[in-house]
């Protein structure tokens, strides 16, 4: 069994996320898993002091599956905003599993059928709190 990696998250998205399971039952898929990773957050930091390849709600990332070298590019969405091609909400496994992750990390993403794939996050293609974009 793999560790997972530390977790770096913004206030204003802990903020945020915590309104978003405070408005939904517990029995909402991926909400647990969305609360335990928010419980196991190493560093809550401000806007502007977030490092810009750590992954933040909005963020646009590039990552990797390692065994078979698929390319995913993913934007980490609240459920409203989910569906369009490449959006993923922040209540999937992959969305709440990428939340906090820094550039080089690696995460096991549960996939259908059971099976367990390992991806790696190559880049932050975009981060709102580096572009300075902090209303999204």
């Amino acid at each position: 069994m793999s560790t997972k990696p530390s977790l770096i998250l913004t206030r204003l998205d802990v903020q945020r996320l915590e309104r978003l399971l405070d408005s939904l039952d517990e029995s909402t898929p991926g909400v647990l898993a969305l609360q335990d990773e928010l419980d196991r957050a190493e560093q809550v930091v401000g806007h502007d002091d977030v490092p810009a390849g750590v992954v933040t709600m909005n963020s646009r990332v590039h990552c990797r599956e390692i065994a078979s070298g698929k390319d995913y590019h993913l934007t980490l969405v609240y459920p409203k905003d989910a569906g369009p091609e490449g959006n993923v909400s922040i209540l999937a496994p992959i969305g709440c599993a990428l939340l906090g992750l820094s550039v080089g990390d690696q995460i096991d993403w549960p996939a259908p059928g059971g099976k367990t794939l390992k991806l790696e996050l190559l880049a932050v293609e975009y981060q709102p709190e580096a572009a300075g974009d902090f209303d999204l």
